[in-house]
């Protein structure tokens, strides 16, 4: 058997990221339970992303973040703005041949849009 991955993000309220992530992936809201509300790909088998509502608050940086990938990252970028990220760096970062933005969604966890 070979396991398959879902990334679970703490946020304070679930509801809310839900509304961000579905229209910065393209997701859709698949249910809810609890403290719990999961997101699916429209199409296709991309991971499975869970909201946990958690009572503490974001207190560092993330140990780990989503990249999102797009070929046109200052536009891509300017949508999530709309949508109601953050852009934290006004530079894109360039290392290794490659570009991406540093962002934070609604509640400030980190995420960034890659060149791909």
């Amino acid at each position: 058997m070979t396991a398959s991955l879902e990334l679970v993000l703490d946020c304070a309220d679930a509801e809310r990221l839900a509304q961000f992530w579905t229209a910065a992936l393209g997701y859709r809201r698949l249910g809810s339970a609890g403290s719990y509300v999961a997101l699916v790909p429209l199409e296709g088998d991309p991971p499975k992303l869970i909201l946990q509502q958690v009572a503490e608050p974001k207190t560092a940086k993330n140990r780990m973040h989503l990249d999102m990938l797009a070929p046109d990252i200052e536009a891509e970028a300017q949508r999530l703005v709309e949508l109601g990220a953050e852009r934290l760096r006004v530079e894109p970062v360039v290392e290794h041949g490659t570009r991406w933005i540093v962002m934070a969604d609604p509640e400030g966890n980190e995420f960034c849009v890659c060149q791909g």
